[in-house]
C-alpha cells in the first residue's frame, strides 16, 4: 500500500474513533439534561411558592424602607448602602467541551462591567465553576470567593453553604450590592445569559415578581398583614429561603443550559466527524483506484514490451 494511502486510512480510523467518543459524550449529556429537567420541574413548584410569599409581602410594603447607609431593622438582606463595591456572582462550568456556554457568560459579564464602569478596584467576584475562576483570576480581578465541583444535578444542600457565605459577605460589607450572571436555559437548542440583582432585597429588585402579582390581582384590594410571631422572626426565615431559592434556581438553570450546550456541541462534533470521514473515504477510494489503474497500465505496458 502506498504511503499516502496508509496515511489517509489512519486518519479515517482516528476520526471514526473520535466520532465514537463524541457520540457517547452526547448521549451522556442528553441523559444528564433529562435528569436535571425532571429535578428542576419539581423544584420550580417550591420556588414559585417562595416568590409568591415574597411578592405579597413586597406589595403590602412589609419590607419598609431602608435609606442608603441605614441598616434595616427587619433583615440584613434588606439593608441598602451607598455602593462602593459591586459583587458579581458568575456561574460557569468546571470543564470545557460545552460549546459557547462559558464564553457567552464571560462576555456578558465583561459587557456588564463596561456598562456600569466596574473594574478590579470597585468590584468583587464570586465564581461558581472553574472556568470563571481561572478567567478572572488571570486578569487580576478581585475573586473573593470560588466554588468548584458542582454536581451534574445539584443538590439543595450544596447551595446552603454558598448562600451563607454570600449573605455574610454582604452583611460584612465586602460588597454593597450583588448581581448574578448565569446562562438561562430556553430550550434544547438555545439559551441566553441573564444578569439579575440579588442583594439587597427590595421592592425594586423584586420588580418583575411584584408587577406580575399586581397584574394578577388588579381588581383586588392590596393585602395588609398582621405578623405572628414577630415580623423579625418571619423575615429571618423567609428572606434566607428566598435568597437560597434564587441562587439554587440560578445554578440549576445554568447546569441545565450547560448540559444542553454540551449535548449540542458533541452532536455538532459527531456530525463534523462524519463529514470528515466521508471526505477521507472518497479521497482514499480515488487514490486506491488511481493506484490500481497505474499498476494495470504498468502490467499491460510490460506485456506489450515483451511481445
Amino acid at each position: 500500500m502506498p504511503a499516502s494511502l496508509a496515511i489517509v486510512k489512519r486518519k479515517i480510523v482516528s476520526t471514526k474513533n473520535t466520532r465514537q467518543i463524541t457520540s457517547a459524550m452526547q448521549m451522556v449529556s442528553t441523559s444528564k439534561l433529562n435528569q436535571i429537567q425532571h429535578h428542576t420541574a419539581t423544584y420550580q413548584v417550591y420556588a414559585a411558592k417562595v416568590e409568591s410569599v415574597i411578592a405579597h409581602l413586597a406589595q403590602s410594603h412589609a419590607f419598609g424602607s431602608s435609606s442608603a447607609g441605614q441598616s434595616s431593622t427587619v433583615s440584613p438582606l434588606l439593608t441598602q448602602r451607598p455602593v462602593k463595591k459591586t459583587g458579581i456572582l458568575v456561574i460557569t462550568s468546571d470543564r470545557g467541551l460545552v460549546g459557547s456556554y462559558n464564553s457567552n457568560v464571560i462576555k456578558s459579564t465583561l459587557d456588564f462591567m463596561k456598562e456600569h464602569e466596574l473594574d478590579a478596584n470597585n468590584s468583587v467576584f464570586l465564581t461558581i465553576g472553574n472556568t470563571g475562576t481561572e478567567f478572572f483570576t488571570k486578569r487580576q480581578m478581585n475573586v473573593a470567593y470560588e466554588y468548584t465541583g458542582v454536581n451534574d444535578v445539584p443538590k439543595f444542600e450544596e447551595v446552603r453553604e454558598i448562600v451563607k457565605t454570600v449573605t455574610e459577605m454582604y452583611s460584612n460589607e465586602v460588597y454593597d450590592q450583588l448581581y448574578v450572571v448565569h446562562s438561562h436555559y430556553v430550550n434544547r437548542i438555545s439559551s441566553e445569559v441573564q444578569v439579575s440583582q440579588m442583594l439587597p432585597i427590595s421592592e425594586e429588585t423584586l420588580g418583575d415578581i411584584v408587577d406580575a402579582k399586581e397584574a394578577e390581582n388588579a381588581d383586588q384590594v392590596s393585602p395588609a398583614y398582621d405578623f405572628e410571631p414577630s415580623e423579625d422572626d418571619i423575615f429571618s426565615v423567609v428572606l434566607p429561603q428566598y435568597a437560597e431559592s434564587k441562587v439554587y434556581g440560578a445554578i440549576l438553570d445554568a447546569k441545565t443550559s450547560e448540559h444542553a450546550s454540551s449535548s449540542n456541541a458533541m452532536r455538532a462534533a459527531s456530525d463534523n466527524a462524519a463529514d470528515v470521514i466521508s471526505s477521507l473515504e472518497l479521497k482514499y477510494n480515488r487514490a486506491r483506484q488511481a493506484a490500481i489503474t497505474t499498476e494495470i497500465t504498468e502490467i499491460v505496458g510490460g506485456q506489450v514490451a515483451l511481445e
